[in-house]
């Protein structure tokens, strides 16, 4: 038990290219989410797929792959760790965001053609 941690492995496919921003600071920071699909047989024996949306980010180099590689569509694999933060909406409303940071990166349909 002494192994277990904050980890997670995903494969999808992207929804959007990446939304790319430059910190003050000068870090490159990359956000994009990716769809994973289920498919099971319900009780009356017909396929249903469950597709579920992930929200990413990414930092410095693996930013700077999101950008150069990613479009909509893409079929990747990451691995990352979840991140839970909290912020308050311009009418007073706190709000709650789940998203997983990016630490690696793999496109599973090659290079995109340019």
């Amino acid at each position: 038990m002494y192994a277990l941690k904050n980890k997670v492995q995903l494969i999808g496919n992207l929804g959007n290219a990446p939304e790319i921003k430059n910190t003050e600071s000068g870090k490159k920071l990359a956000r994009f989410s990716i769809a994973t699909n289920e498919n099971y047989r319900n009780a009356k024996g017909e396929k249903v797929t469950e597709t579920t949306w992930h929200n990413l980010i990414a930092w410095g180099k693996v930013a700077d792959l999101a950008e150069k590689y990613l479009q909509k569509g893409t079929e990747i694999v990451i691995e990352g760790k979840l991140i839970n933060r909290s912020y308050t909406d311009k009418d007073g409303i706190k709000k709650y965001i789940s998203e997983v940071q990016v630490n690696e990166l793999l496109l599973l349909n090659g290079k995109p053609q340019a």
